[in-house]
């Protein structure tokens, strides 16, 4: 290559240094010293072009090289202000995408409902030194909380060391990250303090910060239920123990108020009772505490009952069951081709149009089953007023093995296709004596198995059956998606390394990509 061909290119490379080193001043760096260096080495660039090209200058007007030459550097500024032009306004709009697998930086539909659903201001107060490492990032999760709702939820950083009349008012303890929610002003000031910060935590804490009145929720015993407040043998896993108590947490969260309830010697449900649930019943459930169901329901009661693989409602809880239009096939559920290594522990994703699924289908969960029962939507024998729908069933693949064994296959006489594994019921209680609501709400679910700890972690496990409990007990914004349990892979940076990574994203990249292009333009155009 011809050196005044070298130096054309070099020369486009210092019109690129000298005219983007503004640029590096007051947007990307803000560093004077390497602003000056593109400065002078766009200069000495410049200079070698002028050197190589001295002999073409007296005919630089007449020849084609002067209307290549400007039209080169036109470009050259069209393209610097355009790259300027669209950093501001990206930073105008503040636009952000979240490209994390776990989506880290993007507020779960839950607290996105729950922020735009404040009815007056709450503030959360932020006890955690400047320099402590979780700051930035506590920061940052204010900021999203702010920004989806800026009029009704702000708030401020205060070092507990420096405001210990604050420290003593909201008894914090010294050395432990604390956040404080608030709402209302002197007296009738209210206020909730979490030390676990995460978006799960922050949400709840504002639902149980803006509720009015918790949801008194009874679990049946007296029939092999599923304990709610001790260790339990893992099925079919011998010597390992589970338990339900991240459900619980997550009731107590929501505002809900857990207690068991014996319904043994004919006892009512109480009037206090939001919801009834039956856990994963084994034994026969007596006529009387049929009947104290049956009434209780009848008066516009609500109820979720969750189906025991190896369990038996009895004659009489099965025949109420099936007054509100749910049938329970005996044996287990299996799916061919949905399952999670095991025919047995069928997936679904086919859901039915209702409410509680709605959420669900829009983000495409799946919904494990450990060991499901297959539910049977009934026509005949319903008690009057009731309409029942399925809500989650298995795929076209299902079928009911009557008798599990470690070789599962549809065999002859077994229910096959596709078959419902969740199911809702309706019945209109306006006129019902000694009502409580003005409709009955049945959910059954075919596998209580979704209740245990070892389950409960799956996302959609745990949003169906929170979305079953706010539908049933008419709580339409608590049928969501929740936070879920996501793992923070973040890389802490410092100011320093921020600064770098921008300069060299916002400065060096863009200008090289430029200069490479402009170089291979360059060339070809002097061939």
């Amino acid at each position: 290559m011809k050196a005044s061909n070298i130096g054309k290119i070099l020369g486009g490379f210092g019109l690129l240094l000298l005219f983007s080193s503004p640029f590096t001043l007051f947007f990307s760096s803000g560093s004077f010293a390497i602003a000056a260096v593109k400065v002078v080495a766009g200069l000495v660039l410049l200079g070698i072009y002028f050197a190589t090209n001295f002999k073409q200058f007296g005919q630089f007007a007449s020849r084609r090289s002067s209307f290549f030459f400007g039209s080169s550097a036109l470009t050259l500024l069209l393209t610097l202000g355009a790259l300027v032009a669209i950093n501001y306004i990206a930073h105008k709009k503040n636009l952000r995408w979240d490209l994390t697998e776990q989506k880290i930086f993007t507020l779960s539909p839950q607290t996105m409902s729950t922020l735009q659903g404040l009815r007056e201001p709450v503030r959360a107060i932020g006890f955690i030194p400047t320099d402590h490492p979780a700051y930035e990032a506590l920061q940052a999760t204010f900021d999203r909380y702010h920004a989806e709702a800026p009029d009704n939820f702000d708030y401020s950083f205060k070092d507990p060391r420096r405001y210990p009349d604050l420290a003593a008012r909201y008894d914090l303890h010294e050395g432990q990250i604390t956040v404080v929610l608030t709402r209302g002003e002197g007296a009738s000031e209210s206020h909730i303090a979490l030390n676990v910060i995460s978006e799960q935590e922050l949400t709840n804490a504002l639902i149980k910060l803006t509720r009015t009145s918790e949801q008194k929720v009874y679990f049946v015993v007296g029939h092999g239920e599923w304990p709610l407040n001790q260790p339990m043998p893992m099925p079919g896993q011998r010597g390992r123990t589970t338990s339900l108590s991240e459900m619980k947490q997550q009731l107590t969260q929501e505002g809900y108020v857990s207690q068991e309830l014996n319904l043994a010697g004919g006892t009512t449900v109480p009037r206090d009772a939001a919801l009834v649930i039956v856990a994963g019943a084994k034994g026969r459930f007596s006529p009387s505490e049929v009947d104290s169901l049956r009434q209780y329901l009848s008066a516009g009661g609500r109820m979720i009952y969750f189906a025991e693989a190896y369990g038996e409602p009895g004659p009489d809880l099965s025949g109420l069951l099936a007054e509100y239009g749910v049938g329970i096939d005996p044996g287990v559920v299996a799916d061919a081709q949905f399952n999670s290594g095991s025919p047995y522990v069928v997936l679904s994703l086919f859901y039915g149009q209702h409410e509680i699924s709605l959420p669900l289908k829009q983000r495409e969960l799946n919904i494990e089953f450990p060991t499901s029962r297959a539910l049977n939507v009934l026509t005949q024998g319903l008690a009057e007023g009731v309409k029942v729908v399925p809500v989650v069933s298995t795929s076209p693949f299902g079928w009911v093995e009557q008798k599990p064994d470690d070789k599962p296959a549809p065999g002859e006489g077994e229910r096959t296709g596709q078959i419902p594994l969740v199911t809702a019921s309706t019945r209109g209680t306006s006129g019902a004596p000694d009502r409580r609501s003005d409709e009955a709400r049945l959910v059954v679910v075919g596998d209580s198995e979704l209740l245990m700890d070892s389950n409960w972690g799956h996302e959609g496990n745990r949003n169906l059956v929170m979305n079953a409990l706010g539908w049933t007990t008419s709580q339409e914004d608590k049928v969501t998606i929740r936070p879920p349990d996501r793992a923070a892979s973040t890389l802490q940076l410092d100011a320093d390394m921020l600064h770098r990574i921008r300069f060299v994203s916002t400065d060096v990249l863009p200008l090289s990509l430029l200069g490479v292009g402009l170089a291979i333009w360059l060339s070809r155009r002097n061939k």
